[in-house]
């Protein structure tokens, strides 16, 4: 009986998330500004109902609720985001100070048309998210190019940061090194390749569309500085990471060997000294604290969430709730879409939902490409536009906004979220391999 009931789970388990979300939102809309009330205040309530609230039967004392919030806050997952945010900081410093940033920026301006300049962002940022696999990489190397074109062009800073996010989410949902494309693929059993297939038709016209309308962007072309000095040894650092990635070796090293490198042209150039550059890089990690901190506060109160069962409530009432393929489909898109808005990993998401979209793709004969392919898909949008996620934690920390701010204008993300259940409405695109047998034809 009570394991019949630890598998349904229970609403309770919500319950510090919504009085987050509810709390987050109203200050901010009533204050007129999100900046008011801090994500990392909003967590620290969050994590106060967490200790507050009990459940049927729970006979933990508070320190033992306490020693699980701060396993969750040590998961190797979030230990490994911390470390990302500081070689962030440390990179974002250093690339600033040798001038890298500019030299991108200015070559940019140079080569592209004044109408290009945000679709080329995007293009870059998907190019680099689908070499380095990792959403979080990317928005860290690519966010400093993104402010210095909006301070150079006048372009709203919030809407650099979307771009420069919706280019990440494109990667961690395609990439073949990205660990949500292993997730997908592993939990239903296929190739990289059958998945890429399928999921590559349903982002397509999301890309040519997102890439229309930065294209039509109104720019006030008049204040580019057409051009602008720039030396293409200062390249180097922005060329190391793109071909480590290329080449499988992991973000920390990549980012890591490309602020060392950084450093060496910058005391070679006269930036900086040997000496200045430890301050340039601490100055670069400090500014990124707050994220890590918020980071590790959302890993705690989701281990409070799951203990209290809201994960098993969410995959208990939309799994059981479903009715023929598009039913099926638009199940699976709802699960992982919520499971990770609660649980800020869309990897985490993935392999949670992985059984249920099986089991439910067997029942109706989902090709298993497709599937992976939606799970990944709208995983990904979710992760684009959550303000507490990763993503937006870290484009915010660098740009000095709201992450909330920055959530209308992920333009990708939404896109993906319209494409996503447009096809699965329309049951494109199909013949994607073998279909799911049915448990009577097994």
């Amino acid at each position: 009986m009570n394991d019949s009931n630890q598998n349904k789970g229970s609403f309770l388990g919500l319950v510090p998330l919504l009085i987050f979300l509810a709390v987050y939102f109203l200050m901010g809309i009533g204050s007129g500004s999100f900046n008011n009330f801090p994500l990392l205040i909003g967590m620290f309530l969050a994590m106060t109902i967490s200790f507050i609230i009990k459940k049927p039967g729970d006979n933990k004392t508070f320190t033992e609720k306490v020693d699980m919030f701060c396993e969750g806050g040590g998961d190797k997952t979030l230990i490994l985001m911390v470390i990302i945010y500081m070689l962030a900081g440390a990179f974002y410093g250093v690339a600033g100070a040798m001038h890298a940033t500019d030299t991108v920026t200015n070559l940019m301006l140079s080569i592209l048309p004044s109408r290009m300049i945000l679709p080329g962002l995007f293009l870059i940022g998907c190019v680099l998210s689908f070499s380095m696999g990792t959403s979080m990489g990317t928005v860290s190397v690519l966010l400093p190019i993104g402010l210095d074109i909006a301070a150079k062009t006048g372009v709203s800073i919030p809407l650099v940061c979307g771009i420069v996010v919706g280019g990440a989410m494109f990667g961690d949902n395609l990439s073949f090194i990205s660990d949500t494309t292993i997730a997908a693929t592993t939990t239903q059993n296929i190739g990289m390749k059958e998945k890429f297939k399928a999921n590559v038709l349903m982002v397509l016209p999301a890309v040519i569309i997102n890439c229309a309308i930065l294209a039509f962007w109104p720019i006030n072309a008049e204040s580019f500085n057409i051009g602008g000095a720039y030396n293409l040894v200062n390249l180097i650092p922005y060329i190391m990471i793109i071909a480590l990635s290329l080449f499988g070796v992991n973000v920390i090293p990549a980012m890591g060997l490309s602020v060392a490198v950084g450093v060496v042209i910058g005391v070679m150039h006269g930036d900086f000294s040997f000496v200045e550059c430890f301050n340039i890089i601490h100055n670069g990690m400090t500014g990124m604290e707050d994220m890590a901190v918020i980071a590790i506060f959302v890993g705690g109160v989701i281990a409070m969430m799951k203990y209290y069962g809201g994960m098993d409530w969410l995959l208990n009432k939309i799994g059981k709730r479903t009715k023929g393929r598009i039913g099926g489909e638009l199940s699976i898109a709802a699960l992982v879409t919520l499971i990770d808005m609660a649980t800020t990993n869309n990897t985490l998401a993935i392999i949670a939902c992985g059984p249920i979209a099986k089991e439910i793709s067997e029942k109706y004969e989902i090709p298993a490409a497709r599937t992976a392919s939606i799970l990944d898909l709208f995983s990904a949008a979710g992760n684009g536009i959550t303000p507490y996620a990763g993503q937006l934690l870290v484009a915010g920390g660098l740009a000095g906004i709201a992450p909330i701010s920055i959530m209308p204008f992920v333009f990708y993300s939404w896109l993906m979220f319209v494409f996503g259940i447009f096809f699965i409405i329309i049951g494109f695109p199909k013949n994607l391999g073998h279909r799911r047998s049915t448990n009577n034809e097994k």
